[in-house]
């Protein structure tokens, strides 16, 4: 009976959306309806490795441009913000000194840092890496930073008894103990990086879910447009899904 609940809920609260879209369509001649945007949109669902041309191609193809794009700025990101979370988590003289910095930078929109990204690199693709790893880099390093003061001081009483060096105390104590914070920050920051690469590729033009986007907003053609609103948040939401799976079974183990 739990099981046909947690099928039958979301499927009625879908029909519902869909029911609001179409009505929607009705009263808003230029909004396509679900079939109208079936019809016009099939052949990059039915086709969606097919490349046509350099901006016609399959929504497959399209989205996984962006996957690489998110994954490359999200891993180069992460890669920044955990060894920094760490150290300003084991030394409050380094927290106090970079925060006004971090509470300055972090409300900074993508929209801001991509012009500096060309600016800096002349292209439009690793602009995009930059503004998604710095947009994407805040949650993991206040959550890792979280995690190593959360620590509590039994652990590190334990270290001190046993005289573990502080590479032993680091693996075996600070990296266990934080885990969940690192990871809780990984699934926030993998979130941000889904979105900077939508504005991202929209301004830029590069060839992805946004570029594909703000191309047939230019063009006009509304339903291709829906098409990629819906890839943009089934792509987000399998993302967050599968960082959470991942969440979970690190807490419970």
């Amino acid at each position: 009976m739990q099981r046909l609940t947690h099928i039958l809920l979301p499927t009625v609260g879908l029909g519902l959306a869909l029911l609001v879209w179409w009505g929607a369509s009705v009263k808003i001649p230029d909004l396509p309806s679900p079939l109208r945007t079936w019809q016009e949109s099939r052949i990059y669902i039915l086709e969606p490795l097919e490349k046509r041309g350099e901006t016609d191609q399959g929504i497959a193809r399209l989205a996984y441009y962006s996957l690489v794009r998110v994954a490359q700025g999200f891993l180069l990101g992460i890669a920044i913000a955990t060894p920094l979370g760490f150290l300003f988590g084991v030394s409050p003289v380094l927290s106090r000194m970079f925060d006004p910095l971090m509470q300055v930078m972090r409300p900074i929109s993508p929209l801001a840092w991509l012009p500096l990204g060309l600016v800096l690199f002349q292209k439009s693709e690793p602009a995009a890496l930059f503004a998604i790893a710095v947009c994407s880099m805040w949650p993991t390093l206040v959550n890792t930073t979280m995690g190593v003061r959360a620590i509590p001081q039994d652990y590190w009483n334990v270290a001190k008894v046993l005289r573990l060096s502080r590479t032993t105390t680091f693996l075996k104590i600070i990296v266990p103990a934080t885990l969940p914070y690192m990871f809780t920050g990984y699934r926030l920051s993998l979130g941000i990086a889904w979105l900077v690469i939508v504005a991202s590729e929209m301004l830029t033009g590069t060839p992805g879910v946004g570029g594909f986007l703000w191309q047939e907003y230019n063009s006009l053609i509304y339903a291709h447009i829906l098409l990629a609103i819906l890839t943009i948040g089934v792509i987000g939401f399998v993302l967050d899904r599968l960082m959470g799976m991942v969440e979970a079974k690190l807490r419970t183990a």
